[in-house]
């Protein structure tokens, strides 16, 4: 392998009204048949591609210490290609960073956020060539008090100068820059640190306390020795938002403000147990996805889709992992966890595509369809992660009841041979590899639950760990199961339309084989009258209340500018909210068995 001297990158924040970044990438010795710089275009964890290069405005490029101009054309969506020249060549793109995103890049007079692969431009030839950075800070007066948050290597711990072993490295730590709220902790013996930018008023010890428990129980997990010498969490608190992004030592979270931790919070609400479940979820990526990777992600090539049909296990199996390291580190109790699993359920049984697509073909087809939904989407898909997440949950439990081994075993084991490795996973290791460890063909089940469309037997499971798994009809819009019904509000039988209804009456999602579809209503109409009665959310209530099986309603609607009339036949409303109790009279082998799941402590090495 050839040896290159280091790319040099430089961002500034040419302009924060406008949004706009200004990045050089310096090569000293160009291709002498002129250099190729490309952009990737997705972002591992995220998989969809982005094309990132959209967000270039210009791109420009120059010689040597005089700056002459060097020509610079594009030859496809995400790649350049300056003309032969001596070196040094140095490329310089101005970029509109205005994306809230974890994915990409941000800049306004508050704060500047970039994830590399957004900005940083990868000469051919160099992709693993040591990397430095300098960050230029803001001279703009509403950003002087600026600093900058992020794992990637300081080269001086004065500046904003920074180095990487490759171009890889470069990309995978995320940076921020603004007024940024600090706090510290320590977990498996290296620190962490939480960066909250937004306005916020957070009890900063309740959240350094919970999370340093639930990353000290994943670190356990896996061993007891962190990947990482240190880890960030990057914190964006803002009105209403949520969304995450995996790095190898840190990650980006948005998130409501509201779900932040408040001095004098009592208990954990449920947003701030959906916080830590995200915080816990992207911190178990550190082990599953960023160094147990599937084999077609190594070495990722972030021009093309990578396919797989692992993502259930990647996504599915930490998802299973973010809220039982709640549980099992004592940040909630028990009950709490399972009301966390009744909701995870209630929302894969009101997905009627579970029974068409399998989680497999799902991690498959993620490219074009998971973050591409439209209106079918229930009908069409599942979700890898939360199917995926529930399947986690049914091989564990059938493991626990085997009685040799568990799903943590499998993931130390993935660790172990993969992890700590570098070998990708291959398509089917990790079937393999549970039988393996179970002393027996465990094919039927990852047949059935995972290329197969069934739904895995949770409850027979749930129940030889002393848990009642119980299913009712939904109380309203807003229930998300978890709990049992309000009191009174199973007094009459419920009814259902088979449609998801907007706040403007517009018909969201129409589900396959339900009332609405067989009358020939169609998402994105818009309902005008229910039984000659103008439509209004509280008729539709009531009619969910009150309203009797068969009965037949006369609705009219507009399709486009179209007013239509359809004659609906509605029916009792599906069992599709879970909840689930502990069974207070499970003989004691059963409570052991339910105590080692949901107490259980992972072994260290």
């Amino acid at each position: 392998m050839t040896e290159h001297a280091a790319t040099h990158y430089r961002i500034a924040v040419l302009d924060p009204a406008a949004h706009l970044f200004e990045v050089r990438c310096t090569v000293d010795t160009p291709a002498a048949g002129g250099q190729r710089f490309r952009l990737p275009r997705w972002v591992p964890g995220s998989y969809l591609i982005r094309e990132f290069a959209r967000h270039f405005v210009d791109v420009r490029a120059m010689t040597g210490a005089s700056g002459a101009a060097v020509p610079i054309a594009k030859e496809d969506a995400s790649t350049w290609r300056a003309a032969p020249c001596t070196g040094p060549l140095t490329v310089i793109a101005r970029i509109y960073a205005f994306d809230l995103s974890v994915r990409t890049a941000y800049l306004d007079t508050t704060r500047g956020y970039f994830n590399g692969g957004a900005v940083f431009l990868c000469p051919d030839g160099r992709e693993h060539a040591p990397c430095t950075l300098e960050i230029v800070p803001p001279d703009a007066a509403a950003c002087v008090r600026w600093r900058c948050a992020t794992t990637m290597t300081r080269a001086d711990p004065a500046t904003w100068r920074f180095h990487a072993a490759d171009y890889d490295e470069l990309i995978d730590h995320p940076v921020e820059l603004s007024e940024f709220a600090a706090c510290e902790f320590a977990a498996g013996g290296v620190p962490h640190q939480v960066a909250i930018t937004g306005r916020h008023a957070v009890d900063t010890g309740r959240l350094q306390r919970d999370l340093a428990r639930v990353c000290q129980w994943q670190i356990d997990l896996f061993g007891g020795t962190p990947p990482f010498p240190a880890y960030l969490f990057l914190v964006m608190a803002v009105g209403d938002g949520y969304g995450g992004l995996e790095h190898r030592s840190s990650t980006s979270l948005l998130c409501s403000r509201n779900s932040l931790p408040q001095a004098g919070m009592a208990e954990p609400t449920d947003d701030y147990v959906t916080f830590l479940g995200l915080a816990s979820h992207e911190y178990f990526h550190a082990w599953n996805v960023k160094r147990i990777k599937p084999a077609a992600f190594v070495p990722y090539d972030l021009s093309r889709e990578s396919y797989t049909r692992q993502l259930w296990a990647f996504e599915g199996i930490t998802s299973y992992y973010d809220d039982l390291a709640l549980v099992r580190s004592g940040v909630v109790g028990d009950v709490k966890f399972l009301e966390l699993l009744g909701r995870g359920i209630t929302t894969v049984l009101r997905t009627p595509g579970r029974l068409t697509q399998s989680i497999a073909d799902a991690s498959f087809d993620a490219w074009i369809k998971f973050y591409r939904q439209d209106e079918n989407s229930p009908n069409a898909l599942v979700s890898y992660y939360a199917k995926g997440a529930l399947v986690a949950l049914a091989l564990d439990l059938q493991l626990r009841v085997d009685g040799r081994v568990t799903l943590d075993d499998v993931m130390r084991a993935l660790w172990e041979r993969h992890g700590a490795t570098g070998v990708g996973v291959p398509e089917g290791g990790i079937e393999a590899l549970a039988s393996e460890l179970a002393g027996r063909d465990l094919g039927d089940f990852f047949a059935r639950y995972v290329h197969g469309t069934e739904d895995p037997p949770l409850a027979s499971l749930l129940a030889a760990h002393g848990v009642t798994l119980e299913l009712r009809a939904a109380a309203g819009a807003k229930d998300r199961g978890g709990k049992p019904a309000p009191a009174g509000a199973q007094a009459a039988p419920r009814t259902w339309l088979g449609a998801k209804v907007g706040g403007d009456l517009r018909l969201q999602h129409v589900y396959a084989g339900g009332p609405a579809e067989r009358a020939g209503l169609a998402a994105g109409d818009a309902l005008v009258a229910l039984g000659g009665i103008r439509a209004a959310a509280e008729a539709l209530d009531r009619l969910a209340e009150r309203g009797a099986a068969g009965t037949r309603l006369a609705v009219h609607a507009f399709r486009r500018d179209e007013l239509m009339a359809f004659d609906v036949e509605i029916a009792a409303a599906p069992l599709d909210t879970a909840f689930l109790t502990l069974a207070a009279d499970a003989p004691p082998d059963v409570r052991a068995r339910r105590a080692a799941w949901l107490g259980a402590r992972p072994a260290t090495a």
